[in-house]
């Protein structure tokens, strides 16, 4: 059996392994190009670290990914906090020598590995990276109460001028709009087909929906996907029509989607965004700022990143 084999009989019984480095969730953003890491002991997996390889020789992060990492097994509830510190840096040891193999190695790794230093011994690089997380979204009024009075009047606006949000929008529909959202800023879309289908994939497990704001004329201001698993959202990709940006729609759009999530979630992951405008955004809905580690080692050449933008398109 293949590390991949056993990773995959892992990811059907481990509800603590995060969305974004789930096999399904790999094999919908990276195809067969992703790999993974395994540390065992007396037949149990101990951790385990998926790699997206873009190419044989380099290790990068796959698009609509915002983190992947080193899963580590849930300690027993006696273990001391240095016995667990010592056991993860020794696996982390581990993984750093395996992946020198690699020519260039970048991964962002989840928020909850605070403790990087195995890698920084073995030469790599940090850099900080930001997310804004919402915890205990079904306390509806606090959560209203944390957000800034600027918001707030924005998502009132929006609900007082007749803006009505759905959820279930067509693939098309979400699509369209968030191309907009691009070509305001003059750019292109990225990775639009792998887009598609993660969106096919995440509805069709209902792992995923579309929102979008809708006024009386039955125009589309603002979408949203939103992904989930068992116990957190995330606020994968939207935008907003330029043409109607001041409606209020984005704000109410999300507002419901956190209200929906509360149902079957405690934490809403906005993802973060390193762009100020967007960064004021998520953080005007009062989500507590939290930084995660991007771990590099190496560069990717010229001749390499012309290569993985031609399989892309390919």
């Amino acid at each position: 059996m293949t590390n991949k084999d056993k990773y995959r009989t892992l990811c059907r019984t481990e509800a603590t392994i995060p969305i974004f480095s789930r096999d399904w969730w790999l094999d919908a953003v990276c195809g067969t190009k992703w790999d993974v890491l395994l540390y065992e002991e007396k037949g149990r997996i101990r951790a385990a670290m998926p790699l997206f390889l873009p190419l044989p020789k380099i290790v990068s992060m796959p698009p609509y990914t915002q983190t992947m990492g080193i899963w580590f097994a849930k300690d027993s509830g006696d273990t001391k906090y240095v016995t667990a510190l010592g056991q993860r840096q020794k696996i982390t040891n581990v993984f750093a020598g395996e992946l020198k193999k690699y020519t260039a190695f970048l991964q962002n790794f989840h928020y909850e590995i605070t403790d990087w230093l195995p890698f920084y011994w073995a030469g790599y690089r940090q850099t900080t990276r930001y997310t804004y997380l919402l915890h205990d979204i079904n306390q509806t009024e606090r959560l209203r109460e944390s957000m800034s009075p600027h918001l707030r009047r924005k998502i009132t606006l929006a609900t007082k001028h007749g803006l009505v949000v759905k959820h279930g929008i067509s693939a098309q529909d979400f699509l369209r709009i968030h191309s907009l959202t691009f070509q305001r800023q003059g750019k292109k879309p990225a990775h639009t087909e792998t887009l598609k289908h993660l969106i096919h994939v995440c509805l069709a497990r209902n792992q995923g929906d579309l929102w979008g704001g809708y006024d009386a004329n039955g125009s589309l201001h603002a979408v949203a996907f939103i992904v989930r698993q068992e116990s957190a959202a995330y606020y994968l990709a939207g935008g907003t029509d330029p043409a109607l940006r001041d409606s209020g729609a984005h704000a109410l759009v999300l507002w419901e989607a956190i209200q929906d999530a509360s149902a079957y979630a405690n934490r809403f992951d906005f993802e973060g965004s390193m762009l100020p405008g967007v960064e004021r955004f998520f953080r005007e809905f009062g989500a507590t700022q939290t930084p995660y580690f991007t771990i590099s080692k190496g560069k990717i050449g010229l001749w390499d990143k012309a290569l993985i933008k031609l399989h892309r398109r390919i």
